[in-house]
C-alpha cells in the first residue's frame, strides 16, 4: 500500500498521475477499480477534487482471474536480476493485451513464465515501463516490483533514460539531421500522428551510417516519434505502411538496438539487442562497428539537438 498526502487543492487524477508518473489513462482505470481511498473512504470517480492535508492510499492490486493466453513464441532476455529485467522485443510481438487484439502478448508472456512483477500501471500493463511498437523490435525494460517501476519512469520522465535506434529507409540520407517538430493526432487520420502546430514537443537525431542504414536517437517520446519525423525528411522505414508505402511484404525494419538507464542501485547500464535475423539478412556485408556503439557513435552529433 502506498500513502500519499495532498499539498494543494485539485483533482485525484492529476494528483496521482504526478506522484505515481504514469499514464493519466491508467489512474483513471485504478481509480474505477476502486484501488484508490481519500481519507479512508474508497472513491471511483477520477475527477475527485482533493483538499489540502487529505490522505491518499493506494491500495494492493489484486491479480485478475482472467485467462491467460498461451503464447507461442520466446524471448530472449538480455539482463535479469532481482529488480528489472531487459528483454529484446521480437517483431510481431504485441507488448501488451486490448480489447481488440485477440493473441497472446509480451504480458502473456511474462505470466506464462510466472514472473512476478510490478503492479503500478494495472493487471494488464504489469511489468510494463515504456512500449514499443509490434512490428517494431528491441530492448525494453521491465520492472519487478513497484519502486523499479516507479524509479525508472521517473527517468523516462526526466529523459535519462533512453534508446538507440537502427532502421533502414527507403533512400539514404544525405547527412545527419535534428527534426525537432510538434506531434498530434492527424486530423484528417485518427489511427496516424502527424506534425501538428499545437502537437506535444518532439525531438529527433537521425544520423546515416552506410547505404540505407541509419540510427536515431529520441529526446521525447511520442507516438511513432521516428516514422512522423521521418515524414520531414522526406523518407520512410522500409515496411512501414502507415506512413510509406502499401504492399511492401515486410515487417516495419526499425530496431531499438541500445537500452541505458540507471539502475535502483546507482549502476549505470547501457545495454545491446542483437538484430534479428530478417534484419541482419538485409544488411550482409555490413561490417560497422558503430551499429555495436552507438552512443558513443552517436557524441559527435549530440549538438545538433541541444
Amino acid at each position: 500500500m502506498q500513502t500519499f498526502i495532498a499539498d494543494k487543492n485539485e483533482r485525484l487524477d492529476k494528483f496521482l498521475t504526478k506522484k505515481l508518473n504514469v499514464s493519466r489513462n491508467q489512474i483513471e482505470q485504478l481509480i474505477k477499480k476502486g484501488y484508490v481511498k481519500v481519507n479512508e473512504k474508497l472513491i471511483t470517480k477520477s475527477g475527485y477534487k482533493l483538499k489540502e492535508n487529505e490522505k491518499i492510499e493506494i491500495l494492493p492490486i489484486k491479480k485478475e482471474e482472467k485467462e491467460t493466453k498461451k503464447a507461442k513464441f520466446d524471448i530472449p532476455i538480455l539482463y535479469e536480476d532481482e529488480d528489472l529485467l531487459v528483454i529484446n522485443k521480437p517483431p510481431g510481438v504485441v507488448v501488451h493485451p486490448a480489447p481488440s487484439y485477440k493473441e497472446a502478448t509480451l504480458v502473456d508472456w511474462l505470466k506464462q513464465k510466472g514472473y512476478s512483477l510490478s503492479t503500478i500501471a494495472g493487471e494488464e500493463r504489469f511489468g510494463i515501463v515504456h512500449r514499443i511498437d509490434k512490428e517494431t523490435s528491441g530492448a525494453l525494460v521491465i520492472a519487478k516490483n513497484n519502486k523499479t517501476h516507479e524509479f525508472l519512469s521517473k527517468q523516462l520522465k526526466d529523459k535519462s533514460m533512453g534508446r538507440y535506434y537502427l532502421m533502414l529507409l527507403n533512400e539514404p540520407l544525405k547527412e545527419a539531421k535534428c527534426v525537432n517538430a510538434p506531434i498530434g493526432r492527424n486530423p484528417k487520420n485518427r489511427i496516424k500522428m502527424a506534425i501538428v502546430n499545437n502537437g506535444k514537443e518532439a525531438k529527433t537525431l537521425f544520423v546515416p551510417i552506410i547505404n540505407n542504414l541509419t540510427a536515431a536517437k529520441l529526446y521525447t517520446g511520442r507516438t511513432h516519434q521516428i516514422r512522423v519525423h521521418l515524414t520531414k525528411l522526406g523518407r520512410f522505414i522500409l515496411g512501414d505502411e502507415t506512413y510509406g508505402k502499401k504492399k511492401q511484404n515486410i515487417r516495419v525494419m526499425l530496431h531499438a538496438r541500445e537500452i541505458y538507464f540507471t539502475h535502483p542501485n546507482g549502476k549505470k547500464l547501457s545495454i545491446i539487442a542483437p538484430l534479428f535475423e530478417d534484419f541482419k539478412n538485409l544488411i550482409k556485408g555490413i561490417d560497422n562497428e558503430k551499429i555495436n556503439n552507438l552512443s558513443s557513435f552517436f557524441n559527435s552529433y549530440e549538438w545538433m539537438c541541444k
